[in-house]
Order: C-alpha cells, then structure tokens, then sequence
C-alpha cells in the first residue's frame, strides 16, 4: 500500500521543552500547529472543518522535517522556515496569512497595518478574526502581530506562548 496519499493527513506529536504540540501535515505540506499541550481532539476538529474528505494518519516520519524546522526555531537555530506549507482557510484568510509571513523575524506590526497591508483598511477586526483561525501557529508567525496600542492582543495559544516566542526573536 502507497505510504502517502492526497487524502490524508499526517499528524504526530512534537514534544519540546514544556510544549507538546500536535502537528500535521498533507502531501503539499505542514497544515497544522496545534495549541501546546492542547488535546488531540483539537486536530480532528480542525480537519473535519477544513479537510472533511481526509483521514487522519499518525505518521512521525512525514513530519520529521517540519519537527526538526521547529524544534531548531524554539531552540534560536533557525529564523525562517523552507518547508512548504498547505493552508486551509477561506481567500480572505490566505490574504491574511499571506501578510503574516512577510512579517520579518523579531519584527512586530499591528493588526491595522496588516489591515493596510492588504489594502482594506477597514477591516481591522476581520483581519483579527482570520489571524486568530491560523492554523500553523509559529511558521506563520501571527505571535508578531500586536495591538495598535502596543498591547499583545489575542493569540490562539495564549499570551505565554506569544510573550516567550516574542522574547525568543529578541
């Protein structure tokens, strides 16, 4: 039997430090960063949503690449990320996600300057919604994203992880 097909998606657990992040993948590349120390069900939920017509494979091998991406970025070994990556959200999102990665490392902008960005302004609070659906925390570095004000914000895996990721680009 083919080891990978375009109906899967491949997922393990990546344990690092205090963390413990479910992560996943598709054969176009990573689509998923879970919330540290979030249960599996978080990624079913997810792929239901976003990838109903694919199964879930554990599959550590697949994901060995994007572990060792991450764990070398949590570790101040690495500043970009190569690997591809497969996102799943609606075309107003991609827009959003798409801003988020030309956000350079250790740099931070506002949510309104990702609203001017991709040149709607207005939308401020819906480029905060499409920030807070990322669904690969870290690559697409949305932890760079703070209020006007200065302030942090929201962050899907809570302001702790945003603080350290913060503190980690320096």
């Amino acid at each position: 039997m083919e080891k990978t097909s375009k109906n899967n998606v491949y997922w393990t657990l990546l344990n690092h430090s205090h963390w413990n992040m479910y992560i996943a993948a598709t054969t176009e590349g990573l689509c998923f960063i879970g919330t540290p120390n979030a249960p599996f069900e978080e990624l079913v939920v997810w792929v239901k949503k976003r990838l109903p017509s694919h199964m879930l494979m554990e599959e550590p091998d697949i994901l060995q690449p994007h572990a060792v991406e991450l764990v070398d970025y949590l570790k101040e070994q690495r500043r970009d990320f190569i690997l591809p990556i497969d996102l799943h959200g609606t075309p107003f999102q991609q827009i959003v996600w798409k801003a988020l990665q030309e956000i350079p490392y250790g740099q931070t902008v506002s949510y309104s300057d990702i609203a001017k960005r991709i040149e709607k302004p207005n939308a401020v609070r819906a480029v905060g919604t499409a920030i807070g659906a990322n669904p690969v925390l870290i690559v697409v570095p949305c932890h760079r994203v703070i209020a006007k004000n200065g302030k942090l914000g929201g962050f899907r895996a809570g302001l702790e992880m945003k603080v350290q990721l913060l503190e980690l680009e320096g």
